[in-house]
């Protein structure tokens, strides 16, 4: 059970990760791209039908609409198009992270805090 709910998640990874790059697809119709932006923005939008605070039921909504959500952009975009940004997916997957990117990203977001903690530290001793 273990490894089939790990095959399944790797898949979804997958597909959001195609879905992206066939939303940048001139043969993808508009409503597929229209329905990603809406599903993207239920998955990361702070309001949901059910509130996450409510015990199991708060994140269940979204375990059941974000994968139901996912399946109906797939079915609407077309399947040659999705084969090809399926492959494209599992290629970028493959490779290595790049690491110095991801300091120079926090070493930046570090500088932000370092300053606004010295700003704020200037604002509210003076």
């Amino acid at each position: 059970m273990n490894g089939r709910l790990k095959d399944w998640a790797h898949t979804i990874k997958r597909d959001v990760h195609a879905i992206y790059f066939a939303a940048g697809d001139p043969r993808t119709p508009w409503y597929a791209k229209a329905l990603a932006l809406c599903v993207a923005g239920y998955a990361l939008s702070p309001i949901d039908l059910i509130p996450d605070f409510i015990p199991v039921l708060g994140y269940l909504d979204d375990a059941i609409i974000v994968p139901l959500g996912i399946l109906a952009v797939l079915k609407m975009i077309p399947p040659e198009v999705m084969a090809e940004h399926r492959a494209a997916a599992a290629l970028a997957a493959q490779r290595p992270a790049n690491r110095t990117a991801g300091v120079v990203i926090a070493c930046t977001w570090g500088a932000f805090a370092a300053l606004a903690a010295w700003l704020g530290y200037r604002y509210f001793t003076d």
